[in-house]
Protein backbone atom coordinates (compact mmCIF):
# COMPACT_ATOMS: atom_id res chain seq x y z
CA UNK A 1 0.00 0.00 0.00
CA UNK A 2 2.56 2.06 0.95
CA UNK A 3 4.60 2.00 -2.49
CA UNK A 4 1.24 2.50 -4.64
CA UNK A 5 1.03 6.05 -2.64
CA UNK A 6 4.22 6.88 -3.48
CA UNK A 7 3.89 5.75 -7.23
CA UNK A 8 0.56 8.22 -7.44
CA UNK A 9 2.52 10.77 -6.22
CA UNK A 10 5.07 10.69 -8.24
CA UNK A 11 2.41 10.50 -11.19
CA UNK A 12 0.34 13.49 -9.80
CA UNK A 13 3.76 15.72 -9.75
CA UNK A 14 4.87 14.53 -13.39
CA UNK A 15 0.98 15.79 -14.57
CA UNK A 16 1.66 18.85 -13.01
CA UNK A 17 5.03 19.79 -15.06
CA UNK A 18 3.52 18.48 -17.83
CA UNK A 19 0.45 20.86 -17.20
CA UNK A 20 2.88 23.90 -16.95
CA UNK A 21 5.12 23.68 -19.98
CA UNK A 22 1.74 23.26 -22.29
CA UNK A 23 0.74 26.66 -20.53
CA UNK A 24 4.26 28.47 -21.08
CA UNK A 25 4.38 26.79 -24.18
CA UNK A 26 0.65 28.25 -25.18
CA UNK A 27 2.10 31.67 -23.78
CA UNK A 28 5.00 31.62 -26.17
CA UNK A 29 2.70 30.70 -28.70
CA UNK A 30 0.62 33.72 -28.29
CA UNK A 31 3.42 36.35 -27.62
CA UNK A 32 4.84 34.99 -30.80
CA UNK A 33 1.35 35.70 -32.95
CA UNK A 34 1.20 39.27 -31.40
CA UNK A 35 4.58 40.38 -32.24
CA UNK A 36 3.77 39.43 -35.67
CA UNK A 37 0.74 41.64 -35.73
CA UNK A 38 0.38 43.58 -38.87
CA UNK A 39 1.04 47.21 -38.05
CA UNK A 40 -1.54 49.76 -38.01
CA UNK A 41 -2.31 51.28 -41.65
CA UNK A 42 -1.24 54.77 -42.01
CA UNK A 43 -3.67 56.71 -44.33
CA UNK A 44 -1.07 59.19 -46.78
CA UNK A 45 -1.45 62.27 -47.67
CA UNK A 46 -3.53 62.97 -50.23
CA UNK A 47 -2.87 66.29 -52.37
CA UNK A 48 -4.99 68.85 -53.91
CA UNK A 49 -3.99 68.56 -57.88
CA UNK A 50 -4.05 71.44 -60.49
CA UNK A 51 -5.20 74.28 -58.46
CA UNK A 52 -4.00 76.58 -61.54
CA UNK A 53 -2.41 75.19 -64.97
CA UNK A 54 0.73 76.34 -64.98
CA UNK A 55 3.01 78.87 -63.23
CA UNK A 56 1.61 82.25 -64.38
CA UNK A 57 -1.77 84.08 -64.11
CA UNK A 58 -1.28 87.16 -66.59
CA UNK A 59 1.43 89.25 -64.61
CA UNK A 60 1.25 86.94 -61.60
CA UNK A 61 3.39 83.82 -60.50
CA UNK A 62 1.24 81.10 -59.35
CA UNK A 63 0.97 79.03 -56.30
CA UNK A 64 2.35 76.16 -58.86
CA UNK A 65 5.49 74.29 -58.61
CA UNK A 66 6.07 71.90 -61.15
CA UNK A 67 6.90 67.93 -60.84
CA UNK A 68 10.84 67.32 -60.38
CA UNK A 69 12.48 67.56 -63.71
CA UNK A 70 10.42 69.85 -65.42
CA UNK A 71 12.10 71.87 -67.89
CA UNK A 72 10.01 75.07 -68.79
CA UNK A 73 10.40 78.00 -71.68
CA UNK A 74 8.23 80.64 -71.24
CA UNK A 75 7.29 84.00 -74.04
CA UNK A 76 5.87 87.00 -71.78
CA UNK A 77 4.88 89.59 -74.28
CA UNK A 78 3.42 93.07 -73.38
CA UNK A 79 2.16 95.12 -76.69
CA UNK A 80 1.71 99.19 -76.03
CA UNK A 81 -1.42 100.69 -74.73
CA UNK A 82 -4.83 100.50 -76.84
CA UNK A 83 -5.61 104.41 -76.23
CA UNK A 84 -4.16 105.37 -79.54
CA UNK A 85 -6.15 103.55 -81.71
CA UNK A 86 -5.20 103.32 -85.32
CA UNK A 87 -2.44 105.52 -85.14
CA UNK A 88 -0.84 102.55 -83.70
CA UNK A 89 -2.76 99.70 -84.14
CA UNK A 90 -4.22 100.14 -80.64
CA UNK A 91 -0.49 99.20 -79.41
CA UNK A 92 0.44 96.34 -82.08
CA UNK A 93 3.22 98.95 -83.36
CA UNK A 94 4.01 100.63 -80.39
CA UNK A 95 7.39 100.04 -78.03
CA UNK A 96 6.49 96.44 -76.34
CA UNK A 97 8.23 94.33 -73.76
CA UNK A 98 9.08 91.22 -73.81
CA UNK A 99 10.58 88.46 -71.42
CA UNK A 100 12.22 84.93 -72.52
CA UNK A 101 12.70 82.99 -69.41
CA UNK A 102 13.68 79.45 -68.64
CA UNK A 103 13.14 77.70 -65.48
CA UNK A 104 13.90 73.50 -63.84
CA UNK A 105 12.98 71.92 -61.51
CA UNK A 106 15.44 70.41 -60.06
CA UNK A 107 13.90 69.02 -57.09
CA UNK A 108 10.69 68.44 -54.89
CA UNK A 109 8.97 71.45 -54.54
CA UNK A 110 11.69 73.70 -55.33
CA UNK A 111 12.62 75.66 -58.97
CA UNK A 112 15.17 78.13 -60.10
CA UNK A 113 14.82 80.02 -63.18
CA UNK A 114 16.36 83.02 -65.66
CA UNK A 115 15.16 85.48 -67.93
CA UNK A 116 16.12 88.22 -70.13
CA UNK A 117 14.10 91.68 -71.21
CA UNK A 118 14.14 93.96 -73.68
CA UNK A 119 13.39 96.53 -71.47
CA UNK A 120 16.42 98.07 -69.78
CA UNK A 121 18.35 95.06 -71.11
CA UNK A 122 17.37 93.44 -67.69
CA UNK A 123 18.48 89.60 -66.79
CA UNK A 124 16.42 88.06 -63.41
CA UNK A 125 17.45 84.72 -61.58
CA UNK A 126 14.16 83.37 -59.78
CA UNK A 127 13.25 81.08 -56.61
CA UNK A 128 9.99 79.31 -56.56
CA UNK A 129 9.44 77.05 -53.39
CA UNK A 130 6.08 75.20 -52.15
CA UNK A 131 5.91 75.25 -49.07
CA UNK A 132 2.43 74.01 -47.79
CA UNK A 133 -0.13 71.64 -50.12
CA UNK A 134 -3.87 71.81 -50.46
CA UNK A 135 -5.28 68.29 -48.79
CA UNK A 136 -8.29 66.51 -50.19
CA UNK A 137 -9.57 65.71 -46.17
CA UNK A 138 -9.47 69.31 -45.43
CA UNK A 139 -6.84 69.62 -42.80
CA UNK A 140 -4.45 71.68 -44.81
CA UNK A 141 -7.09 74.32 -46.86
CA UNK A 142 -4.38 76.12 -48.51
CA UNK A 143 -1.29 76.11 -50.58
CA UNK A 144 1.65 78.51 -49.48
CA UNK A 145 4.35 79.23 -51.99
CA UNK A 146 6.93 81.22 -51.87
CA UNK A 147 8.21 83.62 -54.70
CA UNK A 148 11.59 85.90 -55.42
CA UNK A 149 13.95 87.54 -57.90
CA UNK A 150 16.15 89.12 -57.90
CA UNK A 151 16.75 91.54 -61.30
CA UNK A 152 19.97 93.13 -63.03
CA UNK A 153 20.07 96.10 -64.97
CA UNK A 154 22.96 95.74 -67.52
CA UNK A 155 23.03 98.73 -69.41
CA UNK A 156 26.06 100.45 -70.06
CA UNK A 157 27.44 103.19 -67.27
CA UNK A 158 26.83 105.66 -69.18
CA UNK A 159 23.78 105.47 -70.08
CA UNK A 160 22.34 105.91 -66.62
CA UNK A 161 23.74 108.20 -63.78
CA UNK A 162 22.20 105.66 -61.65
CA UNK A 163 24.86 103.34 -61.66
CA UNK A 164 27.75 104.75 -58.92
CA UNK A 165 28.56 101.08 -58.45
CA UNK A 166 27.43 97.10 -59.56
CA UNK A 167 24.87 96.93 -56.08
CA UNK A 168 23.08 99.82 -58.02
CA UNK A 169 21.92 97.51 -60.62
CA UNK A 170 19.83 94.93 -58.86
CA UNK A 171 16.07 95.26 -57.63
CA UNK A 172 14.81 92.20 -55.43
CA UNK A 173 10.91 90.69 -55.68
CA UNK A 174 10.01 88.54 -52.55
CA UNK A 175 6.20 87.20 -52.48
CA UNK A 176 4.42 84.36 -50.40
CA UNK A 177 1.12 83.18 -52.38
CA UNK A 178 -1.88 81.79 -50.35
CA UNK A 179 -4.34 79.59 -53.04
CA UNK A 180 -7.30 77.59 -52.45
CA UNK A 181 -9.00 75.17 -55.07
CA UNK A 182 -12.50 75.81 -54.19
CA UNK A 183 -14.00 73.12 -56.54
CA UNK A 184 -13.21 71.27 -60.06
CA UNK A 185 -13.19 74.81 -61.89
CA UNK A 186 -12.90 77.58 -59.85
CA UNK A 187 -9.49 78.82 -57.73
CA UNK A 188 -8.38 81.40 -56.10
CA UNK A 189 -5.43 83.01 -54.46
CA UNK A 190 -3.78 86.02 -52.79
CA UNK A 191 -0.44 86.98 -52.68
CA UNK A 192 1.18 90.08 -50.83
CA UNK A 193 5.15 91.20 -52.09
CA UNK A 194 7.87 93.26 -50.97
CA UNK A 195 9.97 94.76 -53.79
CA UNK A 196 13.55 96.74 -53.04
CA UNK A 197 15.53 98.68 -55.03
CA UNK A 198 18.92 98.95 -54.77
CA UNK A 199 19.21 102.64 -56.49
CA UNK A 200 16.12 104.58 -57.49
CA UNK A 201 15.88 107.69 -59.79
CA UNK A 202 15.61 110.78 -58.11
CA UNK A 203 14.42 115.05 -58.98
CA UNK A 204 16.05 118.19 -57.79
CA UNK A 205 14.33 120.42 -56.29
CA UNK A 206 14.14 124.36 -55.81
CA UNK A 207 16.96 124.88 -53.79
CA UNK A 208 18.87 122.25 -56.79
CA UNK A 209 18.97 119.30 -54.00
CA UNK A 210 18.08 115.20 -55.36
CA UNK A 211 15.26 113.99 -53.96
CA UNK A 212 13.50 110.81 -54.07
CA UNK A 213 10.81 109.77 -56.48
CA UNK A 214 9.76 106.74 -55.02
CA UNK A 215 10.57 104.85 -51.78
CA UNK A 216 13.32 101.88 -52.09
CA UNK A 217 10.60 99.42 -50.40
CA UNK A 218 7.47 98.45 -51.78
CA UNK A 219 3.99 97.11 -50.48
CA UNK A 220 1.23 95.58 -52.84
CA UNK A 221 -0.85 92.76 -52.73
CA UNK A 222 -2.55 90.35 -55.11
CA UNK A 223 -5.52 88.68 -55.95
CA UNK A 224 -6.38 86.36 -58.96
CA UNK A 225 -9.00 83.64 -59.46
CA UNK A 226 -9.51 81.31 -62.64
CA UNK A 227 -12.76 79.74 -63.65
CA UNK A 228 -12.72 76.76 -65.77
CA UNK A 229 -14.90 76.45 -68.70
CA UNK A 230 -13.87 73.08 -70.10
CA UNK A 231 -11.49 70.90 -69.35
CA UNK A 232 -9.10 72.77 -71.83
CA UNK A 233 -10.04 76.38 -71.60
CA UNK A 234 -10.63 79.26 -68.35
CA UNK A 235 -11.66 82.95 -67.63
CA UNK A 236 -8.54 84.53 -65.63
CA UNK A 237 -8.51 87.38 -63.59
CA UNK A 238 -6.38 89.89 -61.41
CA UNK A 239 -6.11 92.92 -59.42
CA UNK A 240 -3.09 94.29 -57.87
CA UNK A 241 -2.98 96.97 -55.21
CA UNK A 242 0.03 98.94 -54.50
CA UNK A 243 -0.14 99.58 -50.69
CA UNK A 244 3.55 102.09 -50.27
CA UNK A 245 2.69 105.76 -50.59
CA UNK A 246 5.66 107.40 -52.41
CA UNK A 247 7.16 111.26 -52.52
CA UNK A 248 5.95 111.35 -56.25
CA UNK A 249 4.65 109.04 -59.23
CA UNK A 250 2.53 106.59 -57.09
CA UNK A 251 1.79 103.74 -58.82
CA UNK A 252 -1.80 102.64 -60.21
CA UNK A 253 -3.35 99.41 -59.46
CA UNK A 254 -3.46 96.99 -62.02
CA UNK A 255 -6.69 95.14 -62.99
CA UNK A 256 -6.50 92.40 -65.92
CA UNK A 257 -8.53 90.09 -67.31
CA UNK A 258 -8.57 87.07 -70.28
CA UNK A 259 -8.56 83.31 -71.16
CA UNK A 260 -6.26 80.70 -70.83
CA UNK A 261 -5.82 78.06 -72.71
CA UNK A 262 -3.92 74.51 -71.99
CA UNK A 263 -2.61 71.46 -73.43
CA UNK A 264 -0.84 68.64 -72.93
CA UNK A 265 2.51 71.01 -72.99
CA UNK A 266 1.96 73.97 -73.43
CA UNK A 267 -0.21 76.78 -71.32
CA UNK A 268 -1.14 79.62 -73.35
CA UNK A 269 -2.63 83.18 -71.88
CA UNK A 270 -4.53 86.28 -73.59
CA UNK A 271 -5.20 89.35 -72.04
CA UNK A 272 -5.73 93.07 -70.98
CA UNK A 273 -3.73 94.67 -68.58
CA UNK A 274 -3.19 97.97 -67.56
CA UNK A 275 0.30 96.57 -66.37
CA UNK A 276 2.91 96.91 -69.37
CA UNK A 277 6.22 95.86 -67.63
CA UNK A 278 6.59 92.20 -67.42
CA UNK A 279 8.76 91.74 -63.75
CA UNK A 280 6.72 92.25 -61.00
CA UNK A 281 8.45 94.70 -58.72
CA UNK A 282 8.93 97.22 -62.39
CA UNK A 283 4.79 97.04 -62.44
CA UNK A 284 4.37 97.51 -58.95
CA UNK A 285 6.11 100.44 -58.80
CA UNK A 286 6.46 102.19 -62.08
CA UNK A 287 2.36 102.14 -63.45
CA UNK A 288 0.95 104.87 -64.50
CA UNK A 289 -1.20 103.34 -66.73
CA UNK A 290 -4.45 104.11 -65.73
CA UNK A 291 -7.33 101.31 -66.20
CA UNK A 292 -10.24 104.03 -65.34
CA UNK A 293 -8.78 106.16 -68.57
CA UNK A 294 -8.51 103.15 -70.88
CA UNK A 295 -5.24 102.93 -70.65
CA UNK A 296 -5.17 98.94 -71.34
CA UNK A 297 -2.97 97.02 -73.45
CA UNK A 298 -3.14 93.40 -75.07
CA UNK A 299 -0.27 90.60 -73.90
CA UNK A 300 -0.05 87.59 -73.75
CA UNK A 301 2.25 84.02 -72.30
CA UNK A 302 3.47 81.09 -73.84
CA UNK A 303 4.71 78.36 -71.82
CA UNK A 304 6.02 74.93 -73.21
CA UNK A 305 7.02 72.09 -70.81
CA UNK A 306 9.33 68.91 -71.28
CA UNK A 307 9.77 66.26 -68.66
CA UNK A 308 13.49 64.75 -68.13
Amino acid sequence: MKKQNIHSSSISGFARVLLLIVLCGSLGSLMAQDSTAPAPVVKKKSFVKNTFEGNFLIDNQTVMVPIKGTFEFDIQHRFGTVNNGFKDLFGVFATANTRIGFSYTFMKDVQFGFGAINDRMQVDWNLKIALLKQTKDGKMPVSVTYYGNALMDTRAKDATSLFVSTGDRFSFFNQIIIARKVSESFSVQVAPSLSHFNNLEGYLDANGEVQPKWNNNHFAIAFSGRYKISPKTAIIVNYDQPLTQHPTNNPHPNISFGMEFKSSGHDFEVFASNYGYVLQQNNNLYNQNDFTKGQFLIGFNISRLWNF
